[in-house]
C-alpha cells in the first residue's frame, strides 16, 4: 500500500543540539558582554564628563572590532571547525574585561573596549558551525534558536543595573570576566566537534572570498545593516533614551529597555521558522514594513503647540508617552528578531558550502551598522537637541531598504521564493 504522505525530516542527533544549546548559551553570554556598554555607559558618562557623542563612540566601540572580526573568524570557523575557534575566543575576552574595573580615562576605556568587542565576533563562529549539523530544512530553525543569543542583551539590562547599584560599577566588568571564563568551560564541555564539517585545507583565501563578486552578497549585506545594525544600536542606546527624556532612573530605564531587547533575541527563532515555512524574501519584507511604520511614529518629537483661537490661545501638547513608545519598541524588537533570522535563511539556501565566510562579510555589514548608527545618534543629538531624530535616521534608513528591495526583484515575489534580481 502506497502513501503520498511526505517524508519527514530526520530527528537531529544528540550531539547536534548539544551544539545547539552549549553554542546558543555561549553566545548569549557573549551578546551580554558586547553590549555591557548600554548600562555601564550611563554612570560613565556623568564620571568621564562625555557628551553625546563620546557617549555615543563609548557604547559603540566594542561593536567596531566584534563587526570587523567577523570575517576572519568566519573563515577560520570553516577551516578548523567552530568548537576551537568559539573557546578561544571567549578566553581571549576575559584579560581585558577584569582590566576595565582598572581604567580610569575614556582612552583607556576605548582601547579596553576594541578587544571586549571580540565576543560580538563569535556569531560567525556559531552559524556556521550550527548549521553544519542540522540538515537543510531543519537550518533555518537551529540558526534562529542560536541567534537567540542575542537574548543577552536584554540579560545585561536586568543584570547590569543590579549589579551597579548594590556593588559600584567596577564589579560588573569583575562579573562578567567571571561568567566569560566560566562559559568557556561549560561550552568545551558539552560541545563536540565533526573533522567533515571543515573546509578542504587546500582552499584559499581567494576562494573564500570569491562569494564578495555574488551581488546577493551585498543585498544581504543592506538588509542586515537594518535589521540586525538598527537592533544592536537601540540595544546600546535606549537606556539611557529612557534616562533622558522620560527621565527615569538607570534601573527602569534598563528594565524598559529589556522590552524591546528581549522579543529582539529570543523570537529569532520564530523568525527562523516562519523563513522555513513562507521565504525569506516575503519574511524580510514584511519586516521592512513594520519597521517603516513604527519608526515614522516614533519618530516624532515632544511638540508643544499654541494655536489661537476665538476664545484665546489654546496649548496642545503633541508627543509619545511611555507606555506608548515602550508598545512601539516592542513591536520592533520582534520585528528585526524575525528579520535578522530571514536574512540567514537566504544565506544558508544559497551558501551551504560556504557559510562562514559568506556569514562573516553580511554579519560584518550588520555589525558595523551597530557601530556607526549610536555615534550618529549622539552627534544628531548634540546637533539638533532633539532626543527622537535616532529614530528620525532609522525611519530614513528603512525607506532606503524598502526602495532598495523592490528595485532588487523582477515580478511579484511567491512565497518562498526569491525572484532573480540585480542589484
Amino acid at each position: 500500500m502506497s502513501s503520498n504522505a511526505a517524508p519527514q525530516p530526520a530527528p537531529a542527533s544528540r550531539q547536534a543540539l548539544s551544539v545547539l544549546f552549549s553554542s546558543t548559551f555561549a553566545f548569549t553570554v557573549c551578546f551580554a558582554v558586547w553590549t555591557m556598554f548600554s548600562v555601564l555607559g550611563v554612570p560613565l558618562k556623568t564620571e568621564l564628563s562625555l557628551n553625546e557623542t563620546q557617549f555615543g563612540l563609548l557604547i559603540a566601540t566594542p561593536v567596531l572590532t566584534g563587526s570587523l572580526v567577523r570575517v576572519p573568524l568566519g573563515m577560520l570557523t570553516d577551516r578548523f571547525g567552530g568548537r576551537p575557534v568559539f573557546a578561544l575566543v571567549l578566553l581571549v575576552c576575559v584579560p581585558p574585561l577584569y582590566l576595565m574595573a582598572h581604567a580610569t580615562s575614556y582612552a583607556q576605556f576605548l582601547v579596553l573596549a576594541l578587544f571586549v568587542g571580540l565576543a560580538g565576533g563569535t556569531f560567525s563562529v556559531g552559524t556556521p558551525y550550527v548549521a553544519r549539523w542540522f540538515a537543510p530544512e531543519r537550518r533555518g530553525f537551529a540558526m534562529g534558536v542560536f541567534g537567540a543569543g542575542n537574548s543577552g542583551s536584554a540579560l545585561n539590562m536586568f543584570v547590569a543595573p543590579l549589579v551597579i547599584g548594590a556593588f559600584g560599577w567596577t564589579m560588573l566588568p569583575r562579573a562578567y570576566a567571571a561568567l566569560m571564563l566560566g562559559t568557556a568551560v561549560l561550552f568545551w564541555l558539552f560541545s563536540h566537534s565533526d573533522p567533515s564539517h571543515r573546509m578542504s585545507s587546500g582552499t584559499g583565501l581567494r576562494q573564500q572570498l570569491s562569494v564578495l563578486k555574488d551581488p546577493r552578497v551585498w543585498r544581504y549585506c543592506q538588509y542586515y545593516s537594518v535589521v540586525f545594525g538598527g537592533y544592536v544600536a537601540l540595544a546600546l542606546w535606549i537606556t539611557k533614551y529612557y534616562v533622558s527624556e522620560y527621565g527615569f532612573d538607570l534601573t527602569l530605564a534598563a528594565f524598559l529597555a529589556m522590552v524591546f531587547s528581549l522579543p529582539g533575541g529570543v523570537l529569532r527563532a520564530l523568525g527562523g521558522w516562519f523563513s522555513d515555512r513562507f521565504g525569506a524574501y516575503v519574511v524580510t519584507w514584511w519586516v521592512m514594513w513594520v519597521c517603516w511604520v513604527c519608526f515614522f511614529l516614533l519618530s516624532y518629537p515632544q511638540t508643544q503647540m499654541t494655536i489661537q483661537t476665538l476664545q484665546g490661545p489654546v496649548s496642545l501638547h503633541i508627543g509619545l508617552n511611555s507606555t506608548v513608545f515602550t508598545i512601539l519598541l516592542f513591536v520592533v524588537g520582534v520585528a528585526m528578531a524575525i528579520g535578522k533570522a530571514s536574512v540567514f535563511k537566504f544565506i544558508s539556501d544559497d551558501y551551504s558550502d560556504n557559510i562562514g565566510a559568506v556569514s562573516g562579510v553580511v554579519g560584518l555589514a550588520g555589525g558595523l551598522g551597530g557601530f556607526i548608527l549610536p555615534i550618529l545618534f549622539g552627534a544628531l543629538l548634540d546637533i539638533t537637541g532633539i532626543y527622537s531624530s535616532a529614530f528620525m535616521l532609522l525611519y530614513g534608513t528603512v525607506c532606503v531598504s524598502l526602495v532598495f528591495m523592490h528595485y532588487s526583484y523582477r515580478g511579484t515575489p511567491r512565497a518562498g521564493t526569491e525572484l532573480t534580481g540585480t542589484i
